[in-house]
């Protein structure tokens, strides 16, 4: 058996003691999975880390049944009077040019080996199907690199960067700011170099056209209000927004954002207000969105709209009518998403004059679009020429009966209840499809 399966290894030292690889080389692949029953391994040479001895078992059937078509892998610690000992190891199959395959690549967290624990690795180290149809077993040959670190003590921790807390006490404090913006009735100190660093138009501004005068006057910023020019600033020196964002921040902060070019800002802002649309903000996001070209959002908007109750409860809210005097044409791209194509002819008709506006809404549509199916009709039996056949005109019947009930549903999804009154009327006038 050994002259048929050979192991051998090499140690590699890194700069730190405690730390060592230690490569594993399996000769006769195919022999030790044949002689080697599940639960029996191969063990190699023992080798020294961090003054403890370890050795590594391979098991070329599994450690157990459960694990029969698996080569498990496990590292155990040989010193028996070591006491608790804690460790973290890597195991990694290499390629041919002796680099680590990543899909077959485990690394531990930190484990404390003990006398009553001390073998401890993966029992599923990789499938031996997949190994035995892959490239990597090379001549009847695998090898496996574990890499050991022994923790000695307790193990520093790095802590979280606190780059943001430093450049926040900056803003605050003011300390050796070189620039003061006039915002309204509020004055803010800030940073020539910070704000350059982290927008291209405050850059280009302050860098450029600016520089001299605002070297000796304070800025006077007019199209930003002063708490929302505050949380923009702190975004700028901190990467974070307030803890609680409103919508209505984030709609000014998106606002800004874009002004400025200050990309994350800008994605941050825009996803808070995509998930939280609802019927009473829906009109006052969708102007927004087309007013300055955030696609993500007026995206959102329309398919919150293609819902039926929610486009009649954002027609009752206190931002339709700025909706419709400031992007009707944003209005005629949503019609023609939730509307048939006849509606907005009779929305046409209705907002010429060509129809009565008098009496319910729906009762209008039934009248419009029954009239329109018989001129269908009417056109598609003048269209047939003689001789009709029966199935013909059967035909052409259903298909217009079809329609018009069709028609109907839609209708009352959306319109049950409705009268014409002044916010309908503006819908009509917006829906007249002008350019």
């Amino acid at each position: 058996m050994a002259e048929q399966c050979k192991i051998s290894a090499a140690m590699v030292s890194e700069e730190r003691s405690f730390a060592r690889s230690y490569v594993l080389k399996v000769d006769g692949y195919s022999r030790a999975k044949a002689f080697l029953e599940t639960g029996k391994c191969l063990t190699s040479d023992p080798f020294s880390v961090g003054g403890h001895d370890w050795t590594v078992l391979c098991y070329p059937n599994g450690d157990n049944r459960n694990h029969a078509y698996y080569i498990s892998i496990f590292l155990r610690l040989e010193s028996a009077d070591a006491g608790d000992v804690k460790a973290k190891f890597t195991l990694s199959l290499l390629d041919k040019n002796g680099q680590p395959v990543p899909s077959y690549s485990r690394a531990s967290p930190v484990l404390t080996f003990s006398k009553k624990d001390s073998c401890l690795g993966y029992p599923d180290f990789f499938n031996k199907a997949d190994l035995e149809r892959s490239a990597h077993l090379r001549d009847d040959c695998i090898t496996i690199r574990c890499d050991v670190t022994v923790i000695h003590g307790e193990e520093t921790r790095i802590p979280p960067s606190d780059l943001h807390q430093h450049f926040g006490d900056l803003l605050e404090n003011k300390d050796a700011a070189d620039l003061i913006f006039q915002v309204g009735a509020q004055s803010f100190s800030a940073h020539r170099c910070v704000l350059a660093a982290r927008s291209s138009v405050f850059k280009a501004e302050l860098l450029g056209t600016m520089k001299e005068s605002s070297a000796a006057n304070p800025i006077e910023i007019y199209d930003v209000e002063a708490d929302v020019f505050k949380s923009l600033l702190h975004f700028i020196y901190t990467d974070s927004v307030p803890p609680v964002l409103d919508v209505g921040m984030a709609s000014h902060l998106l606002v800004a954002a874009d002004r400025y070019n200050i990309g994350r800002l800008k994605l941050i802002c825009e996803e808070k207000l995509c998930t939280h649309i609802d019927s009473n903000m829906v009109a006052t996001s969708l102007a927004l969105a087309e007013q300055h070209g955030f696609h993500r959002l007026k995206e959102a908007c329309l398919q919150f709209l293609a819902s039926p109750s929610n486009f009649k409860a954002m027609m009752a809210s206190d931002g339709f009518e700025h909706l419709t005097s400031s992007c009707p044409h944003v209005l005629k791209e949503l019609v023609a998403r939730i509307l048939p194509a006849e509606w907005g002819q009779i929305l046409e008709a209705l907002n010429n004059g060509e129809i009565p506006s008098t009496g319910s809404l729906v009762e209008i549509f039934k009248k419009s679009i029954l009239e329109r199916c018989l001129k269908v009709y009417k056109d598609k039996l003048e269209g047939l020429g003689p001789p009709v056949l029966v199935e013909k005109l059967q035909q052409i019947h259903e298909v217009a009966n079809v329609q018009y009930l069709i028609s109907l549903q839609q209708i009352e999804s959306v319109t049950s209840g409705i009268v014409l009154n002044t916010p309908l009327a503006a819908l009509m006038s917006t829906f007249a499809l002008k350019n």
